[in-house]
């Protein structure tokens, strides 16, 4: 469109902190909107893998079919090759059955007890098909020891319990792990947590600061919540010491205005600039999950600019008719 202004930015972000289940990243030259659509992104439409169905052979546990079977589908299952699987309503190579290679794992567990001894029955008694697909703690544990998680010996390792057996009682099953998001069911989200926050921009003003006594400022700092100032033991001056420690709870600006120093203080976030946390479940690492948050929300860009470009070509179309 002729005359029309272009707002097209390029969002930049520098990571701060990586681990394999924790990261933590600024995200520049961007507005809300954006920051908001990668954190739903993250939670609700990454794909992992995760126990869908369970045929239950052999149940003579306290606890009923329907009770194992919600527990199963919680435990939380390696998903690095969760992008390129087929979901199982799309899978043209078992006519939407969701039980082929290409969109599902199965699963064995068979655990039966005959001591007198209490037994659980954990993540770690489940068996894949497919290596590269097991539950996250046996795989994070194998890890540890230098193994192949099919191949490790589970030993005196717990994992996550799913149900306790007693003398006599046995528990014997087939699951099928499928691909999915979480807006389908939350057993599905990669992400424990994702939050973002306004980068704080703070400024004291220092001529008013000296108007105080030391005990006054003391007071002034005590005020927040959190541990965002602090008083130099040499020039006794109050400074920043974690300007992202603050929580937008306007504490010290009330406690500035109780005190009769309206001013004191100027704090607001930038609106350009945003701080993500992000903790991933385990079933991808962190960094893998922002990247493919990042990746899907290109693809729905493009799919929203594609309609855009296609209507515009079609009332042009129209015009000239």
């Amino acid at each position: 469109m002729e005359g029309a202004v272009s707002y097209q930015r390029f969002p930049k972000v520098r990571i701060r902190e990586i681990k394999d289940d924790y990261m933590k990243f600024e995200l520049r030259e961007t507005d809300a909107s954006i920051a908001n659509a990668l954190r739903r992104v993250m939670i609700a439409e990454v794909p992992t893998v995760a126990i869908d169905l369970v045929e239950i052979e052999v149940n003579s546990t306290v606890l009923n079919d329907e009770f194992i079977a919600h527990r199963l589908g919680l435990v939380p299952l390696t998903s690095d090759d969760a992008m390129r699987m087929r979901l199982s309503r799309d899978c043209d190579s078992c006519d939407g059955d969701g039980q082929c290679e290409f969109c599902s794992v199965e699963f064995h567990l068979n655990v039966s007890c005959d001591s007198d001894q209490t037994l659980d029955v954990t993540s770690a008694d489940l068996r894949s098909t497919e290596p590269r697909v097991c539950p996250v703690d046996v795989a994070a544990r194998a890890l540890s020891l230098g193994v192949d998680s099919t191949s490790y010996d589970t030993g005196d390792h717990r994992g996550i319990l799913i149900v306790k057996l007693r003398r006599g009682q046995e528990l014997r099953l087939r699951a099928i792990a499928r691909k999915g998001i979480g807006k389908d069911h939350a057993k599905w989200s990669p992400a424990a947590t994702v939050t973002f926050m306004y980068e704080p921009e703070i400024h004291i003003n220092e001529e008013l600061m000296e108007t105080l006594t030391l005990e006054e400022k003391r007071n002034w700092i005590d005020s927040s919540p959190t541990k965002v100032f602090d008083i130099d033991p040499n020039t006794h001056q109050v400074v920043v010491v974690d300007a992202e420690a603050y929580t937008y709870d306007d504490e010290v600006i009330k406690k500035a205005e109780a005190m009769g120093k309206p001013g004191l203080i100027e704090i607001y976030g930038k609106e350009d600039s945003f701080i993500f946390t992000v903790e991933s479940t385990g079933a991808i690492k962190a960094y893998q999950l922002v990247i493919n948050a990042i990746e899907i929300l290109r693809q729905k860009l493009d799919a929203v600019r594609l309609q855009d470009s296609e209507e515009s070509d079609f009332g042009e179309l129209s015009a000239h008719l």
